[in-house]
C-alpha cells in the first residue's frame, strides 16, 4: 500500500473527509502543525518516507512539506482555496493582499505538482491573484454527508415551536461579522418578527457582544452545537442564510439544503456555483435585502429540489472518485 504524508493545519470536517476517503487507498500518516512552526526534522524524515504527498491550503504548514517534495521529486497536491487564495481589501480578508504570506502561499502553489480546488470560482481566483493559469488547477467540489436522515427536531435552540426558523453558520468572531454576514443577518431579524432566526457557531472576543446588542426578541445566538444538534436544527428550519461576502465553496450552505432548507445566500464567492436555481441569490449583504430574501423563500418549495442538487453535484462518492483520479495520475503503477 502507498504511504501518503497527509498536512494540515486543522481539523474542519470537510478535512477529515478527505482524509478517511484517502484513508480507505493508502497507508495515510498525518503531519498535524496546527502553528507557524514546526519541526524541520520531523517534516523531512515524513517527507523522505512518503511516496505523495497531500497538503491542505496553502500556508505556512505546508510550505516546507511541499517544497521538500518538490526537491525530492516527491509528488504532491496541494488543495487549495479560501484564505490563501483570497484578496477582499474592503474587510482584510485573504493571504492574497500582499506580504510574507502573499509570496509564502505563492510559493507553495508553484512548488505542488498538482493544484486542486473546490469550485470553478476558485480556480478564476487563483488565476486573479496568484496568476496561475487554470489549466494548471483542477476542480473537485466537496463532498457533502447526507446528514439530513430522519432523527428528533431541535428543541431547546429553538425559542417559539411555532415560529418558521432561518439559520446561519459561521465562527462569531469580529473578522465574520462582515465577511459571513453575521451582522446583517441579525439585523434583518427585525424585519421580519414572524421568523426565529438562530446564529449557530463558537463566540470569539466581543463579536458575540455586539450580536447580543443588535439581536431582537427573534433572534438566538445558539453558540457552538455538537454535529447532532446541529443536524437536528437544519431539520426544523425552512431557510438557511449565507450572507457571505466571500466563499471558496459553502459546506454549511451544502448541508442545509441536504437537510431541505431553502438558500438564501449572496452572489459571492462560489455561492451562486453550489445553490444554482434553488434558492434565493441576493445582490447585496444587506440587512434589508436578507430579510426579503428570507421571506421570499419562505413561499418557495423548493427544499427537496436543493437537497438533489446536493446528492446530484457534491457528493462523498464524487469527491473520493476525484481524489483518487488525481492521484493515480500523480502516482505511477506498482508491480504486483
Amino acid at each position: 500500500m502507498r504511504r501518503l504524508l497527509f498536512v494540515k493545519s486543522r481539523r474542519a470536517s470537510f478535512i477529515e473527509l478527505d482524509q478517511r476517503l484517502l484513508e480507505e487507498r493508502y497507508d495515510v500518516h498525518e503531519l498535524y502543525q496546527p502553528g507557524r512552526l514546526s519541526d524541520p526534522r520531523q517534516v523531512v524524515r515524513e517527507v523522505l518516507a512518503a511516496d505523495v504527498v497531500v497538503g491542505w491550503w496553502a500556508s505556512w504548514h505546508t510550505f516546507l512539506p511541499i517544497t521538500l517534495a518538490w526537491l525530492l521529486r516527491r509528488p504532491s497536491l496541494l488543495i487549495v482555496g479560501g484564505f490563501d487564495t483570497a484578496a477582499e481589501p474592503e474587510f482584510g480578508y485573504g493571504f492574497q493582499l500582499g506580504g510574507p504570506r502573499a509570496w509564502l502561499s505563492r510559493l507553495t502553489m508553484r512548488a505542488a505538482r498538482t493544484l486542486m480546488t473546490n469550485s470553478e470560482y476558485s480556480r478564476a481566483e487563483i488565476a486573479r491573484n496568484v496568476g496561475i493559469p487554470p489549466d494548471r488547477v483542477r476542480v473537485v467540489h466537496h463532498g457533502v454527508p447526507d446528514v439530513a436522515a430522519a432523527g428528533p427536531l431541535a428543541g431547546g435552540v429553538i425559542g417559539d415551536p411555532e415560529r418558521p426558523v432561518a439559520v446561519t453558520v459561521g465562527i462569531v468572531d469580529r473578522m465574520n461579522l462582515e465577511r459571513k454576514g453575521l451582522r446583517a443577518f441579525v439585523q434583518a431579524a427585525e424585519h421580519v418578527p414572524e421568523v426565529e432566526f438562530v446564529v449557530v457557531g463558537r463566540l470569539v472576543g466581543d463579536a458575540g457582544v455586539e450580536l447580543a446588542r443588535l439581536a431582537g426578541g427573534n433572534v438566538r445566538l445558539a453558540g457552538w452545537l455538537e454535529q447532532e444538534e446541529l443536524e437536528a436544527l437544519l431539520r426544523r428550519a425552512r431557510v438557511y442564510v449565507q450572507a457571505s461576502r466571500h466563499e471558496g465553496f459553502g459546506v454549511s450552505v451544502a448541508e442545509a439544503m441536504l437537510a431541505r432548507c431553502v438558500p438564501v445566500v449572496t452572489r459571492a464567492g462560489a455561492l451562486p456555483e453550489v445553490v444554482g436555481d434553488t434558492g434565493v441569490l441576493l445582490d447585496e449583504p444587506s440587512p434589508r435585502a436578507v430579510a426579503l430574501g428570507v421571506r421570499e423563500a419562505l413561499h418557495l418549495d423548493l427544499g427537496e429540489a436543493a437537497r438533489r442538487r446536493v446528492l446530484e453535484r457534491f457528493s462523498v462518492a464524487q469527491r473520493r472518485a476525484g481524489l483518487v483520479a488525481l492521484l493515480d495520475e500523480l502516482l505511477p503503477p506498482t508491480l504486483d
